[in-house]
């Protein structure tokens, strides 16, 4: 993997989670949690930006038996979005349980459902880059991610 900073996107209907990794690819720490509206796609790639991104991991939710929904579709739709203001490679990542397993992480470490809301997002954002660090890691990030293309416009 080389060096750089990695982002990951926990993609909500109310919020977006933004996480960021270390430039070395070692640990995944939150970052921002992000509105969801018109805005959104383009303060994602701004965080991007500014971080120096290299690459940009959006969450793919998927059901458990692997089909896409309508969650999984607006994914798709955003990360495309936030690729289209970019030229750092936007990928897709397979996260069925991110949201659930950073949830029973916070209620393990004493953080009731309610206190959650303001950071779950951002703490299923590292819950994805995680995954894709430790993919990384084992040399097989190609099976849990690919690229979003980017739409060419020509107005």
């Amino acid at each position: 993997m080389a060096r750089g900073v990695r982002i990951g996107v926990d993609v909500g209907t109310v919020r977006v989670g933004v996480a960021a990794s270390d430039p070395d690819g070692i640990m995944a720490f939150p970052v921002e949690t992000v509105p969801r509206n018109d805005a959104a796609p383009a303060r994602i790639a701004a965080i991007a930006h500014e971080r120096g991104a290299v690459e940009i991991y959006v969450g793919l939710p998927r059901h458990l038996s692997g089909a896409e929904g309508a969650s999984a579709a607006d994914a798709r739709v955003f990360a495309a979005l936030v690729a289209e203001r970019l030229d750092t490679p936007v990928r897709l990542v397979d996260e069925r349980l991110s949201t659930a397993t950073a949830s029973r992480a916070m209620r393990e470490a004493g953080r009731s459902a309610k206190s959650q809301r303001p950071t779950i997002d951002q703490a299923a954002a590292v819950v994805i880059l995680e995954t894709v660090l430790d993919a990384a890691k084992r040399g097989n990030l190609g099976t849990v991610a690919t690229t979003v293309a980017r739409e060419e416009n020509h107005d």
